[in-house]
């Protein structure tokens, strides 16, 4: 679950920017602004980040506050499940990224999965959505859906990408060290659930 200080500097976030969105009173107007900064000082206490990049990252976005997309694609092959290596950390993740304004979540996983691992792959079907806060990842300042998209190799080979320093499958048991921030090793379990029964339900949340 997420920390009690993170909830509240993420709904005040969007409180402030949702306010600013649709007020037009200027003692409103200045409220909101003054929420904003609360939310931004709250976030900067308890972290490492400086005060300019929190304002820019966090607390930045106009129009009415919504939760922020992750698409992952998974892709078994002979009993194994992708995954690349990010540069970022180190650690390895299936692969996956923002959605982009203009892209279906499946033309998201696609373009994800050639980009960070080489393969042309073709969407087979919606296995979870998830949302990131019920799931022990590290704290973070966005509220994240994940959505995680099975895919079918149909093309391509193993590739690195811009962001990943390698591309391999992983046994169950023999799976490396995963990127905490990307997934868990419970979502992973989860997911090779659907390889030994393909008419599993659709997880929510």
């Amino acid at each position: 679950m997420e920390l009690k200080w993170l909830e509240w500097a993420k709904q005040m976030q969007a409180i402030a920017q949702t306010g600013l969105t649709y007020t037009k009173d200027v003692y409103d107007i200045e409220r909101y602004e003054q929420l904003r900064q609360m939310s931004i000082e709250i976030m900067m206490n308890y972290t490492l980040v400086s005060q300019e990049k929190i304002a820019l990252t966090f607390a930045s976005d106009s129009g009415y506050a919504t939760p922020k997309v992750d698409i992952r694609g998974v892709i078994f092959k002979e009993n194994k499940i992708l995954l690349v290596r990010e540069k970022l950390d180190g650690a390895w993740a299936l692969p996956g990224g923002w959605a982009d304004i203009g892209y279906s979540p499946s033309e998201i996983a696609v373009k994800e999965v050639k980009e960070e691992s080489g393969f042309d792959v073709a969407p087979v079907r919606l296995l979870a959505v998830l949302d990131k806060k019920f799931h022990d990842h590290p704290p973070e300042p966005y509220h994240v859906y994940k959505f995680f998209i099975l895919c079918k190799i149909v093309g391509g080979e193993a590739t690195v990408g811009v962001e990943t320093s390698a591309v391999d499958f992983f046994e169950m048991d023999q799976l490396p060290e995963l990127s905490a921030e990307r997934n868990t090793k419970k979502q992973i379990q989860t997911l090779f659930e659907f390889l030994e029964n393909p008419n599993k339900e659709i997880i929510l949340d």
